[in-house]
């Protein structure tokens, strides 16, 4: 099931999405969702990041323990 959702988008960007669509074949609500689902889990990494960057109980490791942890 999918949901309407209305949004104002500025002239410039309008048209970068407009080029693109045509450019890809794809329709401007297909190039849409995408944009969102990958920034959504950009969103999703990033405070994941910043809970264990905030989280004392993580331990911090060297780079030089990372590298070797790598090599083996």
């Amino acid at each position: 099931m999918s949901t309407s959702v209305s949004i104002r988008i500025s002239d410039d960007l309008i048209k970068k999405l407009n080029d693109l669509a045509k450019e890809t074949e794809r329709s401007r609500s297909f190039l849409i969702q995408k944009a969102l689902e990958a920034y959504l889990d950009e969103l999703a990494d990033l405070q994941i990041a910043l809970d264990r960057m905030h989280d004392a109980a993580d331990p911090i490791i060297s780079i030089d323990d990372m590298r070797k942890e790598l090599e083996t």
